[in-house]
């Protein structure tokens, strides 16, 4: 079991708004100061910040801030990511933000009643009967097979194994919209099979379309609802068809999909161990995904 960063994103927060978009209970066009009032400050154009451009990474918030720094608690990290001064205007500017996917799997909570692990584990992984993979591992039977991601000296001061990696997501419980599953790759690929087959049993086929097409706005964004596509040079080598859709986590993680090879690549690596200093990832990813289209 590895920790999937940011691969959380697409298959738990991603998903759960398909989910509910299916139900009528997500409005992609839905402003987010209407479920999150404290997120309105005095800045006009936060009202213009819509669900559709969290998850289109074009909300005009910044990249990454490191609230675990001054917050002490998810209470306290939520109120500071709230208040997170915008670096653009609201949909004219794509730039991929943990902020905006913080505030995302707050909203999806208020939507829904209950907490993101709670929801996901009960509409996502037990119904696609996905063992291996969950937030929050402590007390999983597989909780020993999974490696440490790294010896923190500067945060948390010790050896980091069977929690989130993430700073910003450890301070809210383990539990968060940008971070905080974990995951086997079989069931990863799992996961990535129903997608595959358009969704079912999760979602609608029509549904699952609108959020991995590619966006329009902002203009040159390669971004999906929740997801990422190719743009050379990309992470997911050279093969991938333009429909292919994927994302990635800091970890080491990723998967790929490609509807038109009905192919899907799940890669999960521990890159940050001992530490965070290699980026040999960013050359093994695409070579990976090469070696596997041309052994096919």
């Amino acid at each position: 079991m590895y920790d999937l960063a940011s691969v959380t994103k697409a298959i738990a927060t991603t998903t759960v708004c398909m989910i509910l978009h299916d139900r009528g209970q997500f409005d992609l066009q839905r402003p987010l100061i209407d479920l999150l009032p404290g997120f309105a400050g005095d800045d006009p154009r936060r009202s213009q910040v819509t669900l559709r451009m969290l998850l289109a990474h074009s909300s005009g918030l910044p990249a990454y801030i490191k609230l675990f720094q001054t917050a002490h608690s998810k209470e306290e990290l939520l109120a500071h990511a709230l208040r997170v001064p915008l670096a653009t205007d609201p949909g004219t500017h794509a730039e991929y933000s943990d902020i905006g996917f913080i505030l995302l799997g707050q909203a999806l909570e208020k939507i829904t009643g209950e907490p993101l692990d709670k929801f996901c584990q009960r509409e996502i992984f037990q119904r696609l009967e996905l063992v291996m993979i969950r937030f929050k591992p402590a007390g999983h039977p597989y909780r020993s097979w999974i490696p440490p991601t790294e010896r923190d000296r500067t945060f948390r001061k010790r050896l980091i194994k069977g929690e989130v990696n993430d700073e910003n997501a450890s301070v809210m419980g383990g539990v968060a919209g940008h971070a905080g599953c974990f995951a086997s790759a079989l069931d990863v690929s799992d996961f990535a099979h129903c997608l595959l087959l358009g969704g079912t049993p999760l979602v609608k086929s029509s549904t699952l379309e609108i959020f991995t097409r590619r966006e329009e706005f902002p203009l040159g964004t390669s971004r999906t609802l929740g997801w990422d596509t190719p743009s050379q040079p990309s992470q997911s080598g050279k093969y991938f068809s333009s429909r292919a859709y994927g994302h990635l986590g800091y970890t080491g993680t990723s998967l790929w999909i490609d509807p038109d090879h009905q192919l899907a690549v799940t890669l999960l690596t521990n890159r940050t161990w001992p530490d965070r200093g290699s980026q040999s990832i960013k050359q093994i990813r695409p070579a990976f995904h090469d070696a596997v289209v041309e052994a096919l």
